[in-house]
């Protein structure tokens, strides 16, 4: 009896590439589970065959002892649950496979880590977590403010690893995060098509360099998106963490679209480069400098098991300065999110007009140019076709002064790739750091409710409160840290879009003005 399998998911086959388009909920039979690479050779109800990517497939029957895809990765009887912190988790009998190096890893993987911290029946924290290895599921990014109580990472023991520490110093600004020696910057290049599976599947991949080791290493989207959400999971409670540019399912292959990908890429990997915790943290530095698969492979898998994640990173935090009373910490989250509301608001207005703007430029405004510039030459075909004698010097002006025009619109329609390109790419990439910040100061807010529930219903003592408000000044210096880290940034990058979108303006009005001059000189002085 042939094998059937559920569609988990829809998938869309890539033209070209031997797949098979299937649907939620379809029944398709499997044909061959040995074609390796995360991917299984299935024929659905109209007797198409074709790849579909083995995690998007449940095999076997529904009933008792069924195997189930968690990620690629088959388990028998699994057992699921939730942890403390608000992850869910699929026991399993051991270790998953970590495949191959370009085995759609990427594709598959839970982004999950393994916990170490339980809250007990009274609200504290525990010792280490019974349940077995296992691949848990981030369900939500913010803990704190959408998911369990604030207390898993008010009451939790820090980890020992010591290595990890992110101290804040007290800078002429305030706290502000120590800052590398030597900062840190790549550059990506040398965009190649790839294939692999004997040439059914076909990708991208990127050359990055880093300036510290001038040692380039290649990653696919795929392996961005992976280290994207590690950075999520592990800082995104207390850094901003802006999301990548969005997948494409049609005309990845073109050449235009794989500059406009590089280009993003390059920006978002910059803004990461730029960080002082995000670029010296150790999955960013594994994505940039690792030597080979063996080593990548290992980092990946540690990477993965990660504990200090989701509002566990505020244990890391080590600040120099004495501690804040929480309603101090309050009034400064207030401030902050009163701040980033109304640059939100600022951006998201820039962007609409300068998008407005962009529009108009390479659309009705060269085509008015071009209508002046026709109105010209056809006025000089009229005049020449009175044959009045002298007038041949009017004529040939006013031609000029028609093509002047056409070449005008050309000039119009190409300037916003020279200035508002630029200008819109920076409010863009602030957007996106914007949207993150919300979260980030309700995940302060919620922490600092969180004690005072506490203590009105009687649960912790006066000993619990005063560690509890520790925890909470030392979040509140993450805040202040990311924030001054912030401001320094926009005043650099805004300061530096703007000289840039300024300088061509000017020379594009130069240049229009140089050709009017131009046209100007044709005509004699009666």
């Amino acid at each position: 009896m042939a094998l059937k399998a559920q569609v988990l998911y829809d998938f869309t086959a890539e033209p070209g590439n031997n797949e098979l388009s299937v649907r939620q909920g379809e029944t398709v039979t499997v044909l061959d589970q040995t074609v390796g690479g995360g991917w299984i050779k299935a024929q659905n109800s109209s007797g198409q065959t074709g790849l579909v990517p083995e995690g998007y497939l449940q095999v076997g029957s529904s009933g008792a002892g069924e195997s189930r895809s968690v990620g690629g990765a088959y388990v028998s009887n699994p057992t699921e649950g939730w942890d403390s912190q608000g992850y869910m988790y699929t026991q399993q009998a051991g270790e998953d496979d970590d495949g191959e190096w370009d085995d759609d890893w990427d594709d598959q993987s839970m982004g999950g880590y393994r916990g170490d911290y339980q809250v007990d029946e009274e609200g504290g924290a525990s010792g280490a977590s019974t349940h077995g290895p296992s691949v848990k599921i981030s369900l939500n990014k913010f803990p704190f403010s959408k998911g369990p109580s604030p207390e898993v990472f008010l009451l939790a023991k820090p980890p020992a690893n010591s290595r990890d520490r992110l101290p804040v110093y007290m800078g002429e600004v305030g706290p502000v995060w120590l800052y590398p020696l030597a900062p840190l910057d790549c550059v990506i290049a040398d965009p190649k098509k790839e294939s692999k599976l004997y040439g059914l599947k076909s990708f991208i991949e990127y050359q990055i360099t880093p300036n510290t080791t001038n040692r380039p290493v290649n990653h696919r989207y795929k392996h961005f998106d992976w280290l994207y959400e590690r950075l999520l999971g592990k800082f995104g409670s207390a850094l901003p963490i802006p999301s990548l540019p969005d997948k494409q399912v049609t005309g990845r292959f073109e050449d235009d679209f794989i500059r406009m990908r590089m280009e993003q890429l390059q920006a978002w990997m910059t803004r990461m480069c730029r960080h002082p915790v995000v670029s010296q943290s150790e999955v960013f530095q594994l994505f940039l400098t690792y030597r080979d698969e063996k080593e990548w492979k290992a980092g990946k898998r540690k990477a993965e098991r990660d504990e200090t994640v989701g509002p566990m990173i505020f244990s890391l935090i080590e600040p120099e300065a004495p501690e804040l009373d929480p309603a101090e910490v309050e009034q400064q989250c207030e401030l902050y999110s009163r701040f980033t509301k109304s640059m939100d608001e600022g951006v998201k207005e820039l962007l609409n007009v300068g998008n407005t703007h962009w529009k108009r430029f390479t659309g009705p405004l060269p085509k008015e140019y071009e209508r002046i510039g026709r109105a010209f030459r056809n006025l000089s075909t009229v005049f020449i076709s009175s044959k009045y004698p002298g007038e041949e010097t009017l004529t040939d002006a006013l031609t000029a002064a028609g093509k002047t025009y056409e070449q005008i619109a050309e000039i119009v329609a190409q300037q916003p790739e020279k200035d508002l390109h630029f200008l819109l790419e920076t409010n863009n990439e602030y957007k996106g750091l914007l949207g993150c910040f919300p979260e980030i100061i309700a995940v302060h807010k919620a922490a600092v409710k969180e004690v005072d529930r506490l203590v009105s219903a009687g649960r912790i003592n006066s000993n619990d409160r005063k560690f509890m408000n520790q925890r909470i000044s030392c979040m509140s210096y993450s805040l202040h840290a990311e924030m001054n880290h912030f401001h320094s940034n926009r005043i650099y990058d805004y300061n530096r879009v703007m000289q840039l979108y300024l300088r061509q303006q000017v020379t594009f009005y130069q240049q229009i003005a140089d050709k009017l001059r131009g046209a100007l000189r044709q005509f004699t002085t009666l």
